[in-house]
């Protein structure tokens, strides 16, 4: 199920969440934005199993894109990125499958902290 208009949004701001109301546009793609920070030492082993995990997420109905990037500045670190046509597709599709089990099974052990997961949406 699609985001709904004039749905609730929460933000953090600061130490806490803040609720805000917001107009989504149900029809625009979402982006899937993860930082990943992996272990240091197991970065080798973390992209051999995120090229096994990649075709588990993009083979879901809904995934239209996904790219995996290593920073420059901090090499354990990695920014995951999805599009998706509708967030319930992530949220629900995905996780809610037996792919994710799968996916948590691959990668899930690599990473301290776990990651922080976001939506976005295009604002322009």
């Amino acid at each position: 199920m699609p985001l709904r208009k004039h749905s609730q949004a929460h933000f953090s701001a600061g130490s806490g969440a803040r609720k805000q109301n917001r107009e989504w546009d149900t029809d625009q793609v979402i982006t899937e934005h993860a930082l990943l920070p992996v272990i240091p030492g197991r970065e080798d082993d973390f992209e051999r199993a995120f090229a096994e995990a990649r075709v588990l997420i993009t083979s879901m109905p809904g995934c239209r894109s996904l790219s995996l990037s290593r920073s420059i500045e901090s090499p354990s670190n990695y920014l995951l990125l999805v599009e998706w046509e509708h967030l319930d597709d992530h949220t629900i599709g995905f996780r809610q499958s037996e792919q994710y089990q799968k996916w948590r099974t691959l990668l899930h052990h690599f990473y301290d902290p776990f990651p922080l997961v976001e939506h976005y949406q295009a604002v322009q």
